[in-house]
């Protein structure tokens, strides 16, 4: 899978609270039997003043929390509909009705429903967080990033931007592809999106000095702890393009695959220059065992002075080491499995949530966190 298929991972909307922030729904929560009872004494007191509308949209969310979308859209349309309703209720009532329609799976009826919102609210920080999720989720990455950057979210704003990018790349549109990454980069400059896509292209295109160009800006870019997805991306882009996605998914373990001569010829002298960084030391191993295993071997030691902790040098030195050895032809053959095993193992985690991941990710799955992306160092993470 190279950078345009991880771009393309994504992000399914989930429920925000009324700060905005991805969570639980207020009204979620209680027994079903306490949810019944509160919804037949709201519902008393609504018939007994039927212009309480605060009463009415409370009724709306039990409803909604009960999964009986029907009515909870009925309350909603007939607040809208009211006359002389204030501005700010009729902006929390369309709000409230686009999160009806999205709970109902009524995308466009919600994203209608919210636009109207904002008209009527201003842009309100629980509205176009809504919407950003929905354009988001509808394929439409010009508005999301726009919402993103209403929310101040320039690492989303870029991720969008890149998007648009590379669907300009798929249509040939050359050009317009460089323009949004260039807005990209400036909405955040250390955009993995970015920097890979503009390395993914040249790549493409045989530039290699260029690769090596984008590389080194992309280094000096990023976020330290983050430097490592370049490479990971990178070494993906040219496998994919080599192997086709589907040796390449099958090649997909550290040190199985070997990237070109062309490739190591310009990011080695820019991972020397980082020589205090534990993981574009391991990466350097990873492109020159093919070609100098000795010469693998040196960079793998050398992670080892950064970190004596660091398992995934000691399990390619324990391969190294292994071979040319006059070993028992069981012992080889287990030793080989459990080495094959250990590269198996998912070497990507979320650093908020802890989920672990054996691929990259710009976008954690479950907690719906940006960038927040760690290789596993050590075992127990």
């Amino acid at each position: 899978m190279g950078w345009r298929n991880l771009l393309a991972g994504g992000r399914r909307a989930r429920p925000l609270g009324a700060d905005g922030r991805p969570g639980c729904l207020p009204d979620a929560d209680g027994a079903p039997g306490d949810t019944q009872a509160a919804i037949a004494e709201l519902s008393q007191v609504v018939r007994a003043n039927p212009d309480a509308v605060e009463i009415y949209l409370a009724l709306g969310n039990l409803y909604r929390s009960r999964g009986e979308i029907e009515r909870a859209v009925q309350i909603r349309q007939s607040l809208v509909v009211r006359p002389g309703l204030d501005k700010e209720m009729q902006a929390r009532a369309w709000f409230e009705l686009g999160r009806d329609f999205k709970r109902g799976g009524f995308l466009d009826r919600a994203q209608s429903a919210f636009e109207q919102a904002r008209r009527l609210g201003g842009d309100g920080e629980a509205i176009v967080a809504e919407l950003a999720l929905l354009t988001a989720d509808s394929g439409d990455h010009e508005q999301a990033a726009r919402h993103y950057a209403r929310l101040g979210n320039p690492v989303a704003e870029a991720h969008h931007l890149v998007r648009l990018a590379v669907e300009r790349f798929a249509d040939g549109q050359t050009g317009q592809g460089y323009k949004w990454l260039r807005k990209a980069l400036k909405a955040y400059e250390g955009s993995l999106e970015a920097w890979g896509e503009l390395m993914r292209q040249a790549m493409l295109e045989d530039k290699w000095r260029e690769v090596g160009h984008h590389l080194a800006r992309g280094l000096d870019g990023v976020r330290p702890d983050q430097r490592f997805v370049l490479l990971e991306g990178l070494l993906d882009a040219v496998k994919v393009r080599e192997l086709g996605p589907d040796a390449a998914m099958r090649a997909d373990r550290p040190f199985q695959y070997h990237p070109p001569r062309a490739l190591t010829a310009v990011a080695l002298p820019l991972l020397e220059r980082h020589d205090d960084d534990l993981l574009l030391q391991f990466y350097a191993a990873w492109m020159v065992c093919g070609d100098d295993p000795e010469a693998a071997r040196r960079w793998l030691e050398r992670t080892l002075v950064l970190n004596p902790g660091f398992w995934p040098a000691r399990l390619e030195l324990l391969a190294l080491d292994t071979q040319g050895q006059q070993l028992g032809e069981s012992f080889r053959t287990q030793l080989d499995f459990f080495v094959q095993r250990a590269r198996e193992l998912k070497r990507f985690v979320c650093r908020r949530c802890g989920l672990k991941r054996e691929r990259v990710f710009f976008l954690c799955p479950r907690c719906k966190s940006w960038h927040s992306i760690k290789y596993r160092t050590v075992l127990n993470e």
